[in-house]
């Protein structure tokens, strides 16, 4: 948790971005002006609420991650997909559960590619390209590997797609959750009406 706040500082800066440039983008009242560059209250207005709904959904993406497990994610894909037609439910439903587990792997194995380049005076580099490809390549290299060791094991262990698995039981706080958002939902779109 602590390596997902410090990395939260380049997302806010990405958000301050971008109420800045809504400033500067979007007519209106100045604020400020400096040679020629006016920044305007409805321009910073708006580019906070942008920032808002894009901190938001960080934020539920966040909560999501932390709290539901991979195999729960899996049991809820594959029951949702269930009823359609002509897609591989528990496919589908591994592939994703499979990207997620690999996700923080990757980033993990991007770090330590990363310090290996620096300790080896790679970001002295001046060429852009030899700087991407030292970084990338090795990268790319070990998450193959990683792909392939896992899926030698899975191998090993017999897996296959007619395995038994837990059936998704809804947990009968759905309806609540969905009030919620409808709710957050409809009292943004009042906010957004009363506001323009």
């Amino acid at each position: 948790m602590g390596h997902t706040l410090k990395h939260l500082r380049y997302f806010i800066l990405l958000l301050s971005l971008i109420i800045l440039a809504r400033g500067m983008a979007i007519p209106g009242d100045s604020l400020f002006a400096f040679h020629g560059i006016t920044i305007s209250a409805q321009g910073l207005y708006q580019g906070a609420l942008v920032a808002l709904r894009f901190f938001l959904v960080m934020v539920t993406g966040l909560l999501f991650s932390v709290t539901t497990r991979s195999a729960s994610l899996k049991n809820a894909a594959q029951w949702y997909l269930r009823p359609i037609p002509f897609v591989p439910e528990k496919r589908v439903a591994v592939m994703i559960s499979l990207a997620l587990g690999f996700l923080p792997l990757i980033l993990q194995q991007a770090q330590e590619t990363r310090n290996a380049v620096n300790s080896r005076c790679g970001n002295l580099e001046k060429n852009p390209v030899k700087r991407f490809s030292r970084l990338t390549l090795p990268l790319l290299k070990k998450t193959f590997l990683s792909a392939d060791h896992l899926i030698l094991a899975m191998e090993a262990r017999c897996y296959g797609e007619d395995r038994t698995d837990p059936e998704f039981e809804p947990s009968g706080k759905e309806t609540l959750f969905i009030i919620a958002v409808l709710g957050f939902w409809l009292c943004s779109l009042f906010l957004e009406s009363c506001i323009c």
